[in-house]
């Protein structure tokens, strides 16, 4: 096996048209995403209002969203404006485990999220019993921790696997799928292992998602009057928003047959997920959130009073 010292990234070098106009969308929607989510995190921590744990776990969210499109983006906008589109070995392992794992464990978050609202609509009278700072603090360890851990032994298991000095990547980074494409070497176990690590970490979460929702949806339709139903959907609503392009964008990159989508599509799924939904994440929260706004104004009125 020849060692290889690192990967070529094509990336989209066979659309040079194509790189100049993403460059330029992508640049904007970092800006947002590194905006949006730094925003909520700056909120969070100064509004005592927002200091629940529905606005702890969006926190994270926010956090996490904002390491994940740093590490995949900003190399990319480099990639898309000059010829080189190398990364060294050592930075296609840790691009695989930090993006890899940033992925797992914000699977596993809104799953937790999805249990936060169902306390929050179907229990709340024992709210904050249940949802104890503690438990918060717990459930989102829990999260980034399995999160890690999975992605530690994915990216193990995939830099095992023998690639004969095969070093071009076709894709914009170093993911499971266009790696494991690389291997001089049957890899059926490897597909079949990494299938079912991504069932376990999508589905559980899915599960707990579609209990929670359930339950919220009949207590919900018990409520007489409009404006406690239109305040319940509209928390759960934009979890809902985010649930829905997240996993329908991971879904659709993981869990289907490898030879069952082109390339192309492959690479224009992971730039949803890994740009699109984390930049989206902050506006969905917001615009419809009376407190988020609220906390806006009050912070931005205090910044101008102490000028």
């Amino acid at each position: 096996d020849l060692s290889i010292t690192g990967f070529i990234l094509l990336g989209f070098s066979d659309r040079p048209q194509l790189e100049r106009v993403l460059f330029v969308v992508l640049l904007i929607f970092y800006l947002l995403t590194l905006l949006g989510n730094t925003t909520i995190i700056a909120l969070s921590c100064l509004d005592p209002h927002l200091q629940t744990p529905m606005y702890f776990f969006l926190s994270n969210l926010s956090f996490l969203d904002l390491c994940y499109t740093t590490s995949t983006v900003p190399q990319l906008l480099v990639h898309l404006r000059g010829a080189d589109k190398s990364i060294s070995f050592g930075g296609c392992v840790a691009q695989l485990f930090v993006a890899l794992g940033l992925g797992c464990t914000e699977c596993i978050l809104l799953g937790v999220m999805a249990f936060d609202r169902y306390a929050a609509v179907c229990r709340p009278l024992h709210y904050t019993v249940i949802m104890h700072p503690r438990l918060c603090a717990l459930m989102a360890s829990a999260s980034w921790f399995i999160g890690f851990v999975n992605s530690s032994l994915q990216t193990v298991l995939i830099f095992l696997v023998p690639l004969c000095g095969r070093n071009k990547i076709d894709h914009f980074f170093c993911e499971i799928p266009p790696l494991l494409k690389l291997a001089c070497v049957d890899t059926t176990v490897n597909e079949s292992e990494a299938f079912f690590a991504s069932m376990i970490i999508l589905l559980i979460p899915v599960a707990l998602i579609t209990f929670s929702y359930s339950r919220i949806v009949k207590v919900v339709l018990a409520i007489k009057s409009a404006s406690g139903q239109k305040k319940a959907f509209g928390t759960c609503g934009s979890h809902l928003t985010v649930v829905s392009l997240f996993y329908g964008s991971a879904i659709y990159a993981y869990l289907q047959p490898s030879n069952n989508h082109s390339q192309d599509q492959g690479k224009f799924v992971s730039l949803f997920y890994t740009i699109v939904t984390p930049m989206a994440n902050p506006f969905i929260y917001t615009l419809r959130n009376k407190d988020v706004m609220g906390a806006m104004k009050k912070v931005f009125c205090r910044s101008f009073d102490s000028r």
